[in-house]
């Protein structure tokens, strides 16, 4: 199994939002990394629509039907405004992040028993739309099962403390703490996507040490990045890190 990646283009929005020209375009530049060998797509609307708007969720989902074989992947919190574009969009995966809405980033997963009731009729509503469904948590082991229990298919593990941790004495019991978490969700038959502050620095590290990542969704380093290097330049990087990893 080769580590798909999925390029989240919501940096690429805040600084087009920064002025009323329409430039960067967020299409072109999903266009971009889709040619050089991207695997998909993610946003992340936020209500207050600071990066990605509305109209960009549409334009991308029209786009990606030009591309049958990547997968477009939209993430939120499923009680703010997540569930609209789902119903409306039907992506390939939704993956649920537990945000508040003025939130700066996702910064921790969800917990259970706690949050699990409100979640199941949500996850059922995705799945009976054809929606596969990703939660975002952090790396506990025993989470994990609650997660399955749920009827979500996979989780996205929550990559800062590891990333935080890289190249520090702390970085080899961060890995163990997802190695261990990664073998949790597998064995009771999740899938596992990873996100959050991965680069190129530490990323091929940890598909090495963590087995089993189906997915890693990369923005915020892949778009900075990309201001350097270009985004064909830099997604095929990135598919090296991956590569390297296997």
């Amino acid at each position: 199994m080769t580590t798909q990646l999925s390029v989240n283009v919501n940096k690429v929005a805040l600084l087009r939002n920064t002025r009323h020209l329409g430039i960067p375009s967020v299409t072109r530049a999903a266009t971009l990394c889709l040619e050089a060998g991207a695997h998909g797509i993610t946003v992340h609307p936020r209500p207050d629509q600071r990066h990605i708007r509305e109209s960009d969720v549409y334009e991308l989902a029209e786009l990606m039907r030009d591309w049958p074989k990547r997968e477009f992947n939209i993430e939120g919190n499923p009680f703010h405004n997540l569930m609209k574009f789902i119903r409306q969009v039907r992506p390939h995966q939704a993956t649920f992040v537990p945000d508040s809405e003025g939130q700066f980033t996702s910064d921790h997963g969800w917990r259970f028993p706690e949050d699990a009731k409100r979640l199941e009729p949500l996850i059922a509503e995705c799945r009976a739309l054809g929606v596969r469904v990703s939660l975002f948590m952090d790396p506990i082991v025993d989470q994990m099962a609650p997660v399955m229990s749920l009827g979500a298919q996979r989780v996205e593990l929550y990559t800062e403390p590891y990333a935080a941790a890289w190249g520090h004495p702390g970085e080899s019991d961060q890995l163990k703490r997802y190695a261990l978490a990664a073998k949790s969700a597998l064995d009771v038959g999740l899938a596992i996507n990873a996100g959050h502050d991965l680069n190129r620095n530490n990323l091929t590290t940890f598909l090495r040490q963590v087995p089993g990542v189906s997915e890693v969704s990369i923005g915020h380093a892949l778009i900075a990045d990309a201001l350097e290097l270009g985004y064909v330049a830099t997604v095929r990087d990135y598919l090296r890190c991956i590569d390297e990893a296997a």
